[in-house]
């Protein structure tokens, strides 16, 4: 009998909190990330106004969804590029694929995309016989490990140098000596170089997508992103519809806050404008620029009043890299392309709620991930609205129900609380003073499996209250 996606996250998320070697491989990148975003935040005048600023930017691009996407498509098709509006991942990776076919691809070569990794791209074009090589440091190794991405920013966050330099070892067919980090990524750099320029098509994501300028932004600290979109004859964006941005302007400021909360940097290492093709003149640029649109589940959170802000994320990690449940057990427990709270809150609307409900309940509600989103994104109550939703659509199983039926009875008639408290003390009493603490019969079990049972008082709280009252 097959796993649910709910235990396979329990029996993962076992697993991982026991790895010592991953728990500590984490805890020292997380230390790295909070000391360089805090020094990063610096670099900002008013960090909070800055936030508040590209909450205003993403609300107004989301709200009016339909006017800046058509004004970015008009754009693009009038420099000679092409726009496809995939409603779903089947549609984007079929207009992907034709394409490929028909123009003759036979090696693909890709640069950092979440998109194209919700809607499994790779694999949909590997099965119509085209290479395709991940270009990205990090998406090179998980690629070659053949997993998805740990992280929205950082794909290999969860190895160390000496696994990635046995990695290289074993796929690359190279002597590896050092598991130096330069080392290893001039390792991976001759292996790749042979790739950009045999390729035929490169493919891209957008980490915003400009509609008064009709030009698609991409933020990178490898320069794999730019030999992917100008070396090859034909360059394919893979976008989500939320990425749109009103003005070039906005650029500004969520240029640098995306970079703060992503890494900490100042600013990414290439900030780079793509708006079409190559034109007469030009020596550099791909043949043809092809834009797609992706809804895939989009439009159904757009129409959620409630909730659409969620479409307001624009992937910087901070949530993830902030999260106590993520530190513990890591991205890949998560079993979703987007791991941690916005992950959490986010995958249920795009893959079902009955089968991601669960996720919902990975947060201890703590709050940290609103307080560092940098678009102001109040995670934790869309935690809390996605399991509401999970009990409005029937997701929820009958003994929940039937369990959370009874305490809301109870909290509604004094005298059957009082009644059940009475009960449990009486029944406690008993199993403890047969030894039963701890066991299969013990209701508390989950605290005095690792615990002394904790001391059963004489009264309740009700009847001391009545009691200093009255002597009052």
């Amino acid at each position: 009998m097959s796993q649910t996606a709910a235990q396979r996250f329990l029996q993962d998320a076992a697993e991982k909190s026991a790895d010592l070697v991953h728990r500590e491989i984490i805890r020292h990148r997380m230390e790295s990330y909070d000391a360089a975003h805090l020094k990063g935040r610096t670099r900002i005048q008013d960090w909070e106004a800055a936030r508040e600023k590209c909450q205003k930017i993403k609300r107004e691009a989301i709200d009016h969804l339909d006017h800046y996407l058509l004004q970015f498509e008009e754009k693009i098709i009038a420099r000679g590029g092409h726009v496809f509006w995939a409603a779903n991942g089947e549609e984007a990776c079929e207009y992907v694929g034709n394409l490929a076919t028909q123009r003759g691809v036979r090696t693909v070569v890709k640069s950092k995309s979440m998109v194209t990794e919700e809607i499994h791209l790779s694999p949909a074009l590997e099965k119509a016989g085209i290479k395709v090589w991940e270009t990205d440091f990090g998406e090179f190794i998980v690629q070659l490990r053949n997993e998805a991405p740990y992280h929205i920013v950082t794909p290999a966050m969860h190895l160390n140098r000496g696994q990635i330099a046995a990695l290289f070892r074993e796929k690359l067919g190279q002597e590896i000596e050092s598991d130096n980090p330069a080392y290893l990524m001039a390792a991976a750099r001759r292996k790749l170089r042979q790739a950009f320029f045999a390729a035929e098509m490169g493919i891209s994501g957008a980490n915003f997508l400009v509609a008064d300028a009709g030009v698609i932004a991409i933020s990178t600290n490898e320069g794999n992103g730019r030999l992917c979109t100008s070396v090859p004859r034909i360059h394919v964006v893979v976008t989500g519809i939320e990425k749109v941005i009103p003005r070039l302007e906005d650029l500004a400021v969520l240029w640098p806050v995306l970079a703060t909360s992503g890494t900490g940097q100042g600013i990414t290492t290439y900030s780079t404008l793509i708006g079409g093709p190559r034109r007469p003149g030009e020596a550099d640029g791909p043949e043809e620029f092809h834009v797609v649109l992706v809804d895939n589940g989009r439009s159904r959170l757009l129409a959620d009043d409630e909730q659409r802000e969620v479409l307001h994320c624009i992937r910087c990690g901070a949530c993830l890299n902030i999260c106590p449940v993520f530190r513990h057990v890591g991205g890949h427990t998560y079993g979703t392309t987007y791991p941690g709270p916005i992950g959490s809150v986010l995958t249920p609307h795009l893959n079902g709620i009955k089968e991601f409900k669960h996720l919902s309940y990975a947060s201890s509600l703590c709050g940290a991930c609103t307080s560092v989103c940098p678009v102001k994104i109040d995670l934790h109550h869309h935690l809390l609205q996605n399991r509401r939703n999970a009990t409005e659509a029937g997701a929820t199983k009958p003994s929940e129900r039937l369990m959370f039926g009874a305490w809301r009875r109870a909290m509604l008639h004094p005298w059957i609380y009082a009644a059940g408290g009475w009960s449990m003390r009486k029944a406690l009493r008993i199993l403890y003073g047969l030894g039963l603490a701890g066991s299969i019969l013990d209701p508390m079990r989950v605290w005095n499996r690792y615990r002394s049972p904790a001391p059963l008082p004489s009264k309740s709280f009700r009847a001391r209250w009545r009691r200093d009252l009255g002597s009052n």
